[in-house]
Parts: C-alpha cells; structure tokens; sequence
C-alpha cells in the first residue's frame, strides 16, 4: 500500500509542529508557504544591525516545545538556549508607580509589598485559584482534541467533578481580579493577561486567571538569538525528516470531491493530490477564502460576518541609536482608563486614544539583536480588528507620532531623535502578510464563552479529511498552544485515515 500524503498549508509553528509529527508516525508531508520565510506571526525583521521578533515574545511551558523537538528523537538543548527572565516584565502606571514581576516569588513579593501590602496573601490565594484551574481544564482543553460536551464528561474525573461547582462561573477576568485584590494596581496587573489571547478582561471568562499561574509556574524564557531561531530549527529537523517545504507557494483553493479533500490548487495552477490537508492558515480564512465550492453550514459567509475577532495590533519597530537603561526585557506602560481603552478596542472599533503601550526590548539580554550602543525597541499597542471606519493607511503615521511622544513623556526622554531605524505593522498589513481574518492576531476573541471554548475545532466540520492547526483553532494561541494544536492534528490524522 502506499504512503498516505498529507499537504500542509502555512508553515507557521503549528504547521511545523503539524508537519514533524505527521513525518514521526511515517507520513508523506508536504509543506506550503505562502511567503519567502517559515514561521507565520513568529517571524523576524532585520536591518543596519537591528533584529526584531515579530511575533511571540517570551516561552511559557516550554515542556511543550521540547515534546515537539522529541518527537523526531531530538533535544531542544541541541538546537536552542534558553534564558529564564528576571523580571519576567517591568509595570509601570501612570502616577510613577513601578512593579518588576518575577518567577522568584520572594522577589516578587518583595515588590508587592511596596506598592500593595495589604495584597500579599491574595496575591497567593489567586494564584492558587490559577493553579485549581488550569488542573480543572488543561487535561481537557488544552491536551485533547476537545470535540464535544460528551468527550468532555467522559473525561472528567470524579475530583474535577467537584471542583467544577467552585471554577465554573460567568463572571470576568476582571470580576475575579476585584474579588482578590484590593488595590488599583494589581487589579490592571492581573486583568492584562486577557491579552495574551487577545480578548478583553472585561468580557473574557474567569477561567483565564490561570494564565498568570502558568506563567509563574512554568517561567518566562527568551531564545537567545531571538524567537525565531525557533521556527529555523523546527524546519531543520522537519527537512531532516523527510517533510517538503516549499516558499513562495501560495495555495488558492482547497479541493473538495465527494466531500471529502482531494488536494490543493496552487495559485499558479499546479494542483498538487494529497490524502489530507492540515490548514495552518487562519481558520476562517480557510473557510471564507480556500473552500470557495463547500456549502458551509458552521462557517457562512454571514455567521463569519458576525464572528467577533479578537484584537490586533499596531507595531513601531523602533532601532535607536542609544540605549534606554530604565527598560527591562519586557515593558508595560499602563494607561489611566483600563476599561475605555478596551471599550474602544471592541465596542467602537477605534484606535485607543490612551493606549497601554507594551516594549520589548531583548537588547537588554541579548546584545546581538541591536549594534553597540543601541536598543530594539519592539513597541506594541493593542488595537481593533481591521473595519470599515477608517483606513490604516491614513491614520498610521499620526498614531505613531502619539505613540513615541507618550513613551517619551513617560521617560524614554529623547526616543525620537535617537530612530536610526523604523518600520511599522498595523492590523491591515498582518490581514495581508499571514491572511490573518480582518488582522486579528488570534483568531477570534475570547470575549463570549462560546468564543473561549468551541473556537474552530481540529477537525473540520463541513470537509472529510481537513484539519486545522495555529492560534485560530484549539486550544488557542501562543507558542505552546499552538505547538499542541499540531499534536493534535497529527494524531486526529492518523486516528481518521492511519498509515497504511
């Protein structure tokens, strides 16, 4: 018999990790991206000494990522080093207060006492509460391909079962983060991390106060060299493997007979036959865009119309030509309304006026991504999905201008003169650049509790023998989860159609 193909489309980190695990169980795997370099979203832009991520920026459960490399009988060590970071991330507010956050609780504690002692034990309470959740849902949702509320309760134990009453809720990030912490504070401290999923923590579920757990329990790492080096080393070993990857390859449709996948139709014409596809392009751009003749019940054009995504982001990649020693590895700058700041992100579909602005700045812990004397400055402000109210293109260049002149006056005093190297990503060049629907950086928002825990399934649900892959489908987005997403594809591939 022969060898059953199976063709990935994007070779971001969960088609990479899609494609090693597909070669691992003896499939024949071939490998389509649509632009000049792998690793979708975690890609690098360099220039006149200067190396940005642009995508991920820190490594949680990395675990997850050194799985990924063993499956094809390697160690991470081998390919990759990575450094713990103290601190984690540097917070400042507006009135001058400062919190180094670190993986070393005594330290971290240390700080919260300065600005917030009445927190200190809620501080452990609530991560204790994390720790409770992410035991209730990970078995669940994030390492099984979840499909349905009967796989659910089939796999629930009797001691999940009771803890379910206590962790179920319909309340916010935010309704969870007032009930713990008194202070101001800690309060925008903790709601932030509804962003790692790009959702607002005044709609998103409860359930994601677990990721500040995670990150204290599993640490924050940074690649030295840079992020990337990730997606260069994973394709390294998939080509060693076995799996073709092809560049500058972009697919145009998916080929559907009988219902089922039959191959894909390059936009050159070729048509390449496959056994199986694993789309690790956007979800709903596979839907809305690749399967132009497929009736599409769960994904029409009109409930695709109405599904909420969750944010983007506008970017300054900033190269200057003196260093910012007030900067830490990572960066918040708080805003002064938390809850108008998302308002207008998901409500009014607007540009923050007074935006949190985020900067990552690995020149501070790897001196080879910025020439002597510089800084890389990685600036990020969260901003809506790409809609009809306005053009980026008309309005980048003035929100730049209000996004330098914020950081300056808040203490990067001569930031602007100090630019000898600029670019900028908005939300309608990331629509562009990885087909992200309406720019989104995650896919859909988190911000419904359908959203939060029925986002595109693995397996498609309209095409036999299409499965999904990447920060848009299950379990979501960020470099772990998506490196468990092409787990997961692999193993429903060979569960449905075998190695024969």
């Amino acid at each position: 018999m022969t060898t059953p193909r199976v063709i990935v489309i994007g070779a971001g980190l969960g088609g990479l990790a899609a494609a090693l695990h597909l070669a691992a169980r003896g499939f024949q795997v071939r490998l389509l991206e649509k632009n000049p370099s792998v690793g979708g979203k975690l890609n690098r832009i360099t220039a006149d000494g200067y190396s940005f991520d642009t995508g991920p920026s820190l490594v949680t459960m990395p675990d997850i990522l050194r799985n990924t490399f063993a499956v094809a009988g390697e160690r991470l060590e081998d390919h990759l080093t990575l450094q713990p970071l103290d601190p984690i991330c540097r917070y400042r507010w507006p009135d001058g207060v400062r919190l180094d956050l670190s993986s070393d609780l005594a330290k971290t504690v240390t700080a919260l006492r300065r600005i917030a002692p009445e927190d200190e034990a809620a501080f452990f309470r609530f991560l204790s509460y994390g720790a409770d959740l992410y035991t209730a849902t990970a078995p669940v949702f994030l390492f099984n391909d979840f499909r349905d509320w009967r796989q659910l309760w089939r796999q629930l134990d009797r001691h999940l079962l009771r803890q379910l009453p206590r962790l179920a809720t319909l309340k916010t990030v935010a309704d969870r983060t007032a009930e713990f912490f008194a202070s101001p504070y800690l309060r925008q401290l903790f709601n932030r991390y509804a962003t790692y999923n790009g959702s607002s923590p005044y709609r998103a579920q409860a359930t994601f106060c677990l990721i500040p757990y995670v990150e204290f329990a599993f640490g924050a790492w940074y690649v030295a060299g840079g992020l990337y080096r990730i997606a260069e080393a994973l394709t390294r070993i998939a080509e060693a493997q076995g799996v073709v990857i092809e560049t500058n390859a972009p697919v145009a449709e998916i080929l559907v007979e009988h219902g089922g996948v039959k191959g894909v139709r390059l936009a050159n014409g070729d048509v390449l036959v496959a056994d199986a596809i694993v789309s690790n392009a956007d979800a709903l751009y596979t839907y809305a865009r690749l399967l132009p003749s497929v009736r599409r019940r769960a994904y029409s054009d009109q409930r695709l119309a109405r599904i909420e995504p969750s944010c983007s982001g506008f970017i300054l990649l900033l190269g200057t030509a003196r260093k910012f020693d007030q900067l830490a590895h990572h960066n918040i700058f708080f805003s002064r309304d938390y809850p108008g700041e998302f308002a207008e992100i998901f409500d009014t579909l607007t540009p923050p006026r007074d935006p949190t602005i985020y900067v990552c700045a690995t020149s501070r812990t790897d001196p080879t991504q910025a020439p002597p004397g510089g800084e890389n400055l990685f600036v990020m402000v969260n901003a809506p999905a790409v809609c009809d109210a306005y053009d980026w293109d008309n309005v980048a260049r003035d929100y730049r201008n209000q996004i330098v002149a914020q950081l300056e006056s808040v203490g990067l005093t001569g930031l602007s003169d100090s630019i000898v190297f600029e670019d900028m990503l908005t939300p309608k060049r990331f629509a562009t650049w990885f087909n992200a629907h309406r720019g989104s950086i995650y896919g859909l928002s988190s911000n419904s509790l359908r959203n939060a825990f029925w986002r595109p399934p693995i397996r498609a649900r309209e095409v036999r023998g299409l499965y999904f892959t990447g920060g848009g489908t299950h379990p979501g987005g960020g470099i772990p989860l998506v490196l468990l997403s092409g787990k997961l594809a692999a193993a429903a591939v060979a569960s449905d159609i075998g190695n024969r």
